[in-house]
Parts: C-alpha cells; structure tokens; sequence
C-alpha cells in the first residue's frame, strides 16, 4: 500500500518519478491566468488568519460545505467569525474524498504551512492556530507566498476601465515576480440590461477620455484602453463568454444596435448576437495589432440560483457546466480573423469534457505553420482542472495535436495557495508519460527528450510563447 501523498504521490512509475524530481519540479511558474487581487499583492498583505487565506472567495469550498449541509452563514456570511467558518470547512474535508479539494487541501497545507496531518474536525484547532501563527511571519505575506512556490510571472484579470496603479506600483517597488495585466472586455460587450450597459460605457468614456454617442467612438475609446494595457506590459486579453459569435452583420446594423441599446431600449436576441459578434472581431482585431496572445473561457452557464444572485451576487459557487453546440460559429470566428491576417495566437478553454476532440481538432485548423502552437488547446479549467479532467484534455490534445507545444497549467484562481495547482498538473503530465515509456507506447532511449518536454511544458512553453 503507498502512504497517502508522499514524494511519488500520483507518480505510478519509476520514470514518471524521474521525469518529476528531475525536470518538473525544479521549473519556476509562470501563472499566466488568475483572479488575484493586485491592491494584495501591492501592499504585500498579511493575512489575519488562515480563513481569510483560504476560505475567503473560494467558490470551490463552498460548494463542497453546501452540499455537506453546512449553513451559507459559514461560507459568505459576515456575521461569524473565522474560527467558526474554518471549524465548518474541517468538519468538510473528510466527505470531499475523491474530489479534487481533498487533494488540493492537503497538498496546500503541507507545501505551505509543512502540515501532514488531515484536516478534520478533531485536528482543526491546532491546524488552525499552527497557520495562523506561521501567517504572522512576512514570509508568509502575498508576496512571501508568491517566492515561496517559486513563481516568476502572473497575469491578473482586468476590465479595459481599471487604472492599474497596483501594477505600477509593485513594477515600481522592484518586486522580483511580474505582475502583469489581462485584458478582460466582456462589459464592453454585455448588452443585455441597457442600463447596466449604458452605465459602464459611461465609465469607459471617463477612463479614456474619450465622449462616447457612437459605436465608433467605443471602438475608438477601447482602442486607447487597449494601449495603456500595452503600456502597462500587458500581453493577453481574455474572454469570459458563454459560447461563440459569429453571426453576419453590417456595420449599419451595428451602430443601430448601439443607438437602441445605449438609449435604453431592449435589444432582440438577433441583435444581441450580432453586436456580440461584432465586438468579438474589434477585440480580435486589436489583439492582433498589438501582438498579444487572446484567451477564451467558454461553456459554463453562470448564476443559475437565482435566489442566491440577489442575495449574495456572483462568483459564489452557483455555476456549471454548459451544453452549446458552439463548432460552427467558433470555425466561423477564427475563420474571418485568419482571413483578414488578423488571428493572433490563442488560447481556447473549454468547460464541457465533450468538446475536448472538437477543440483540439479546431486548434489544428489555423496554426499557420510560423509560431510553434500559435492555436492551443488550453489546460482542463475551473471543474476540469483536477487530475482526471486534466488526463483527458491532455489525452485529446496529444491524440489530434502536439501535446510537446503546450503552454501547461495555470491557476485561474483567487488563492494565494493555488500554487500547488502546477505542481498537482505536473505530476499527472509525469505521471502519463511515464507511463507511456514503462508500457513500450514510447522508447526509453528518448527519455532525454521527455525530460526536456516536461521542462518545456511546465515553464518554457509559456514563457516563450508569451513573451514573457
């Protein structure tokens, strides 16, 4: 029987145990995509207790608490203390077994805080004052934690109207870890609720300087969001959208389309799609220009509990997995784009398990022979990054593509201890590929180059492919 997580945890062979202890786990990390707060990372925060640390934000957790019966007052409530909701999320972890959180919450605790008890209801009160105590020390300050697993790049997600001051200001600092921005324009596109809309292309008109009454003047005024991202070492957009858009449409039809929704009148599901559409292929266009890599998350149905919206808001725990049959519109999208000479590098997420093919099979459809694995399929996101979603995203991807061009993992994350997320990622890509060379499906004389590929995959790739 192995023991529970120790140095070869999920590492099944001895090649795979080589290829890990040897090439993955001396890589740096280039977290490429996450939610982190940048006002944290600019005041080197301390956090006042482990629960703030881990609990706070993590939509993961809740869900788990929530389906274990625990009340929401120990998820998002104000009125408990963090005692209390640590206590609830203990008495948690041991029903999360064989979900990823189980793996997640020990390897956090024992990478960070050098904890290799279980977390339960009768060790959490000296696992929670042992961490709280470590929390003290600056080594253990967002900044602390970012050198401690050794990161040298994130990229946090940013709407075009953001000032990005916390990024200048840790520049300015001289902080070894890059912290560069994200372009994330979906408000600029959401007009579903005109007021909402309305409201936020007022914010963008004042963020730009730039008087806004026409659709060209948002075009105009999000080109010049667009290079103060640049400006500010900005390299990727990313796009949060529910499914592709690709319908036609004229340039007649979309400043129309702006006029109604901006006077506030409802707008058809027609004309959503195709101003939709048309933002899409500015946001493309502009990616292009600039030479950044674009980003899309697509597939998830979001803030499916209505009744919890209204209480609590979103990105709290009540989204899912979508069914859209997105192929034709997605080929359509890159289709214009790579016709025009305007298809930047890209990186496509799927939620749904089954478009893994389709995705893999699209990527392969625009890589233009210039910019090794221009088109990636992206690693296994949000329910799918754990070790059995990771397996079949990187199983599709080397079946219809180069599984040896891939840009690796990412934390897409809130949680200063989501670091553990690369090496969880690394030790099943050993893990797989060890076993390939241990059953003969790959020749053991090319171990050298498997190394170099699990180096490559874990840090380089990224940080080529980037620019970084």
């Amino acid at each position: 029987m192995k023991s529970f997580m120790d140095e070869n945890f999920l590492l099944e062979t001895t090649t795979a145990q080589d290829l890990y202890h040897n090439h993955a786990a001396k890589m740096p990390i280039i977290d490429y995509h996450c939610h982190l707060v940048p006002k944290l990372v600019a005041d080197d925060h301390q956090f006042k207790s482990i629960t703030e640390m881990w609990l706070g934000g993590d939509h993961y957790k809740w869900r788990a608490m929530r389906t274990n019966g625990i009340a929401e007052k120990y998820c998002t409530g104000a009125d408990t203390t963090d005692w209390e909701k640590f206590e609830k999320w203990a008495e948690t972890v041991p029903y999360t077994m064989r979900n990823p959180l189980y793996h997640w919450t020990h390897l956090e605790l024992k990478t960070a805080f050098g904890i290799d008890k279980l977390l339960s209801a009768k060790t959490a009160k000296e696992i929670f004052d042992e961490c709280n105590e470590k929390l003290t020390q600056p080594e253990y300050s967002a900044r602390g934690m970012m050198r401690r697993y050794n990161v040298k790049v994130v990229c946090t997600t940013d709407d075009p109207i953001d000032t990005l001051e916390y990024h200048k200001a840790v520049r300015e600092s001289g902080f070894d870890v890059k912290m560069l921005p994200t372009w994330r324009p979906d408000k600029a596109m959401a007009v579903e609720i005109p007021e909402n809309f309305r409201a936020y292309i007022e914010k963008l008109s004042q963020a730009s300087g730039i008087d806004i009454s026409s659709f060209d003047d948002v075009v105009e005024a999000l080109h010049n969001r667009h290079q103060f991202f640049a400006n500010q070492g900005c390299k990727l957009s990313d796009h949060g959208i529910e499914e592709f858009y690709a319908e036609d449409y004229t340039q007649a039809e979309i400043n129309a389309i702006f006029n109604k929704v901006y006077g506030g009148a409802t707008l058809s599901k027609e004309e959503i799609l195709k101003y939709k559409s048309a933002m899409m292929i500015v946001f493309g266009e502009m990616d292009a220009e600039t030479g950044w890599a674009q980003q899309f998350h697509y597939g998830v149905i979001r803030d499916n509990n209505s009744k919890m919206f209204r209480l609590i808001g979103p990105d709290t725990g009540f989204d899912s997995i979508g069914e859209f049959n997105t192929a034709k519109a997605m080929s359509k999208y890159f289709n214009k784009l790579n016709s025009a000479d305007k298809l930047t590098k890209t990186v496509i997420y799927n939620l749904n398990p089954g478009a893994n093919e389709m995705v893999a099979t699209m990527t392969g459809n625009f890589q233009d022979g210039l910019i090794a694995g221009k088109m990636q399929f992206g690693a296994g996101w949000w329910f799918l990054d754990q070790k059995d979603g990771m397996e079949k995203q990187m199983n599709a991807l080397s079946m219809l593509g180069l599984l040896s061009r891939f840009v690796g993992m990412l934390t897409d994350s809130r949680s200063f201890l989501s670091y553990p997320r690369h090496e969880y990622f690394r030790r099943t890509l050993c893990n797989l590929l060890g076993k390939d060379v241990e059953n003969g499906l790959l020749h053991s004389s090319e171990t050298d180059f498997i190394g170099q590929m699990v180096e490559n995959i874990s840090y380089n790739n990224a940080k080529n492919f980037f620019e970084f």
